[in-house]
């Protein structure tokens, strides 16, 4: 299909249109018109991949500027999937080019995606490690540049990987051919030609028209130094999936230390210090030019840019030191009793067994009266780490992690001692335990910090999720300001999902899952008869989340003693989701199966776990989800503590506004899973007593709160499953209405809500144009009329 959007002629790959998907293209290109950011909710199933990607891909072909798209999701398999929607958007406009030179022009589009060297490597050996971590130091071993050159200089002399290699013959903008890749296209392409995916990516990134990667490229400085630094200012980029952002944001700028951390530096230290004994007696010359380069001042140019960098600053881009590195960590056996002497002091606080909340000023200056240690060369740690590595040709790096995060933060808590960041040591894991297990948090308390670069740097930001209300809050929280905020209506040609708010059992008990009342043997079995009674009369796969691991444990735990388990056995199977990630991927395997092969099953998972975020459970793999309690997050723990303490203080956003909003996206996230389509259908079951609160649903998307009905808003377990068998009775049937020109649109439709679009917009102008005019008859020239002048009292 093709149609304009003002003068902008889009293609889009299918015959019929979404009337949300037309109305979001339609905002998306005003924001990019205005060179400004956007805030837009689009329902869920709804086409948001494709109608962004049509949309800025035919912006990007029309326009002569070739502004480059950098599209952020937050897993793999959101990475591929935007991918191949990328690849069958750029085939259907391949085909319906109409000219050659067209034609040629859309061949000549490339886009990639990119994620971890753990999920592209090919080596035999290298690809067996199970931790990333461990992945990429021995990629690194195998393909730093001092290796590189060794191997050259003397073949066999050290081992080097041969895909990569292969890499280092092809002309940069050549390691891959134009067009759409998706990762597997790499790897296969990597296989035949014997070529590193992973550097081919890289290598390709500053070529190519789209980037497609995690959000980490983008937001976390450590990993947006090295990857994204090439990046031109005038590209767009796009948060998909971004209602967790905020969390993104500070996680890229906190550390965690533990004391099995602190003992692994030390070792390290003590190590490093071997090396530089060694290099001394072989290699004196190293050392002697490294700490020349340092006096001057000139560190290398290419260093941020390498594509072995052992480490990267952790600091922002803006807070970089443009100076060179202070005189007493210079030479490398001073900085290596530099380093020792730190971590000394750091195992020394961890002794302590009671909590400590300091701001790093405080840190900085307790530091400076024990150890003597000036603010000015921790800030310089990370660098100075870097460097020495890079000097003394380390290997085994992964060996040096717990160093490098010591190193990270050092220059962290030295770089922002201002406000925003806070450190706190607990002492003991959880507040029954006795024996001290301390953890040294420096935790970044404002999202806007890491974000902040992207909104500058870049001239158009679209922020995009199918639960992202209220719209408001993430510029609040973030620091910017939208061109556009939209929230969309889901058109459906009759309902297909049924949202119903459940606030007490047949019994008329209240359910809630309040701290209070959460573990009351009623609400239990209050809780347990909703998923029997759901078990027996829903087809297929039902997906019900908890609150929290806990919460859930201590719940299945009562359920087993009451015999609700046995009960609901009888009707459907019962998977649990688990913290382990392999544990929770083979019972999704299992879950799918039963609800294949007619068993019908239960996954019992947590909101904010993996289940929720990311995996889609469509037609008949989740015909019910069921969200047992407000997902508020665990409000004594002491870092969500100083973060709600500093955004009411910073940004007025009260406590208990931002609980709400958190729970609430999570509940929005949850329930959303069950619906992946206009044509899939399924019952969204809200389980406790709060849900139908005016606050807690005017929080909801407008999507699924256009269809909670004041029927559906207070409704006891029986009352909901007469409501809920009636829908099921209903949807099964087949649909006789017809859907085009009320949730499809045809061409002809488009272009009716266009014409209609610029009447409105005539009709606004003129009263605008009446309106100024009322105003010059009113008050003419000058201001008020002499009438009214000459009425007034005026003072002498």
């Amino acid at each position: 299909m093709k149609f304009n959007i003002d003068d902008l002629p889009v293609v889009f790959p299918y015959d019929r249109i979404y009337p949300e998907q037309w109305e979001y293209m339609c905002d998306l290109k005003r924001t990019l018109d205005a060179s400004g950011h956007c805030v837009l909710e689009m329902p869920s199933g709804t086409g948001k991949t494709v109608s962004l990607l049509s949309l800025i891909v035919s912006y990007q072909q029309f326009y002569p500027t070739k502004r480059k798209l950098i599209y952020c999701s937050r897993t793999v398999p959101e990475i591929e999937k935007a991918l191949a929607e990328l690849k069958r958007l750029m085939a259907y406009r391949i085909e319906h080019a109409e000219t050659e030179e067209e034609k040629e022009n859309e061949r000549n589009f490339t886009g990639l995606g990119l994620t971890s060297r753990k999920n592209l490597c090919l080596h035999p050996e290298v690809s067996k490690e199970k931790k990333g971590r461990v992945v990429d130091a021995r990629c690194r071993d195998l393909t730093s540049a001092a290796a590189c050159e060794k191997g050259r200089v003397n073949p066999g002399s050290v081992p080097l990987c041969d895909w990569h290699e292969g890499l280092n013959e092809l002309e940069p903008g050549t390691q891959l051919g134009r067009g759409i890749w998706t990762l597997s296209d790499v790897e296969q392409h990597g296989r035949e030609k014997g070529l590193c995916p992973y550097f081919a990516i890289r290598r390709m990134m500053p070529f190519v028209n789209v980037v497609i990667y995690s959000f980490h490229y983008l937001l976390d400085p450590k990993v947006a130094e090295q990857v994204s630094k090439e990046l031109s200012k005038d590209s767009i980029v796009v948060f998909d999936e971004a209602h967790n952002i905020d969390n993104v944001c500070i996680e890229s700028l906190s550390i965690d230390l533990t004391r099995p951390m602190l003992d692994s530096a030390a070792r390290s230290v003590s190590r490093l210090g071997e090396k530089i004994e060694e290099i001394k007696v072989t290699d004196a010359s190293k050392l002697q030019d490294e700490y020349a380069k340092l006096v001057e001042g000139l560190q290398e140019a290419d260093a941020a840019r390498d594509e072995d960098a052992f480490m990267s600053n952790p600091v922002l881009p803006d807070d970089l030191l443009k100076e060179a590195i202070p005189g007493n960590i210079r030479k490398a056996e001073h900085f290596v009793a530099f380093l020792k002497r730190f971590v000394e002091y750091l195992k020394t606080r961890m002794r302590v067994l009671h909590v400590v909340a300091e701001t790093p000023l405080s840190f900085l200056q307790h530091l400076k009266d024990i150890t003597f240690i000036e603010r000015r060369p921790l800030k310089f740690c990370a660098e100075r780490l870097q460097s020495l590595v890079r000097t003394l040709s380390l290997t085994q790096l992964d060996e040096y992690y717990a160093l490098q995060k010591v190193a990270s933060f050092a220059t962290l808590v030295a770089t922002y001692e201002k406000v925003g960041f806070l450190l706190i040591l607990e002492p003991f894991e959880t507040e029954s335990s006795t024996v001290p297990n301390p953890i040294f948090h420096f935790t970044c308390l404002d999202p806007s910090l890491a974000i902040k670069p992207v909104f500058e740097r870049f001239s158009s930001v679209v922020i995009t999720s199918g639960t992202i209300s209220p719209l408001d809050m993430y510029p609040k929280m973030l620091q910017f300001t939208p061109v556009v905020q939209e929230t969309y209506a889901m058109t459906l040609s009759r309902n297909s999902f049924l949202p119903l708010i459940i606030t007490r059992g047949s019994d008329q008990v209240a359910i809630s899952s309040r701290f209070e009342v959460r573990n009351d043997p009623a609400v239990v079995r209050n809780f347990g008869s909703i998923l029997i009674e759901y078990s027996k009369i829903v087809p297929d796969g039902i997906v019900a989340f908890f609150p929290s691991y806990l919460y859930m444990e201590s719940i299945v735990a009562a359920w087993n003693d009451m015999g609700i388990l046995n009960e609901v056995w009888k009707h459907k199977l019962i998977f649990v989701e688990t913290p382990d990630a392999n544990e929770t991927s083979i019972a999704l395997e299992n879950y799918r199966r039963a609800c294949d092969n007619g068993r019908g099953a239960i996954l019992l998972s947590v909101a904010r776990g993996k289940v929720s975020e990311g995996i889609d459970f469509d037609h008949n793999y989740g015909r019910a989800v069921i969200m047992f309690g407000v997902p508020y997050q665990y409000t004594e723990s002491r870092i969500l503590k100083a973060r709600l303490e500093y955004l009411r203080d910073a940004y007025r956003i009260r406590e208990s506004e931002f609980l709400g909003f958190d729970a609430m996206r999570n509940a929005a996230q949850c329930v959303g899973r069950v619906l992946r389509g206009k044509t899939d259908w399924g019952l969204m079951v809200f389980a406790d007593k709060r849900f139908a609160r005016s606050d807690k649903r005017a929080k909801l998307p407008r999507w699924i709160n256009q269809y909670i009905t004041d029927t559906a808003a207070n409704l006891s377990t029986d009352m909901a499953l007469v409501l809920s068998k009636l829908f099921m009775r209903t949807i099964s049937q087949s649909s006789t209405e017809n859907q085009t020109g009320i949730s499809l649109w045809t061409l002809e439709d488009v272009l009716k809500a266009q014409e209609k679009r610029k009447a409105l917009e005539i009709d606004m102008g003129m009263q605008a144009e009446r309106d100024e005019e009322i105003d010059e008859d009113e008050y003419g020239d000058s201001g008020l009329p002499d009438e009214i002048l000459a009425e007034m009292e005026v003072d002498p």
